[in-house]
């Protein structure tokens, strides 16, 4: 974190360290990323994870589709530290590897299943225009039910938060981790 201190936890303040306990202690298992950046405001880091576990493990969407909306808003942030973090485990949760390759390199990909291209297209509309036409909307409510559209919208405002949070204290991959994202177009 080149613009913000590191906390270690011995020197955290009992709400930090409550705050660190909890994260470290869920689904998680660390703490680490944007996550460690929001712990220099304990009450943000405590309600943004609670969001994060949601968004991440609990919404209605399978992991498929979740994650696939993850590296997504990863790239279209050139966000290093999400892209490197979920890039594996889309690949692990069944996007293929041309459709990742694709999205890495800011081409459309060629999806073989529809609801994969719907959220494709949810997320980049969303983001380009700010808003979804109704033939989108009807479509991905037919795909992914009024629930998923919802849990959608969540997973794309929740990793916008943690991709601008990653580019504003240029939080990087790990020492040694080749990056792929700064070098395209």
């Amino acid at each position: 974190m080149a613009r913000i201190r590191a906390l270690q936890p011995e020197t955290m303040t009992a709400e930090q360290q409550a705050v660190y306990e909890a994260i470290a202690s869920g689904p998680r298992g660390r703490v680490h990323g944007p996550l460690a950046v929001w712990l220099n405001r304990p009450q943000l880091a405590d309600r943004a994870q609670a969001l994060g576990r949601y968004c991440r493990y609990e919404t209605s969407l399978p992991p498929r589709l979740s994650e696939l909306a993850i590296i997504i808003l990863g790239r279209i942030w050139g966000a290093e530290f999400e892209w490197w973090s979920h890039k594996k485990i889309a690949l692990e949760a069944g996007v293929t590897p041309a459709v990742v390759e694709a999205i890495r390199t800011h081409a459309v990909p060629a999806f073989e299943r529809e609801d994969e291209a719907v959220v494709y297209k949810f997320v980049t509309t969303l983001h380009d225009k700010r808003n979804i036409p109704d033939d989108l909307y009807q479509k991905a409510v037919a795909l992914l039910g009024e629930g998923g559209v919802v849990d959608l919208v969540g997973i794309a405002g929740y990793y916008t938060l943690i991709s601008m949070t990653i580019k504003v204290f240029e939080v990087m991959p790990p020492d040694g981790v080749a990056l792929e994202l700064g070098d395209i177009p």
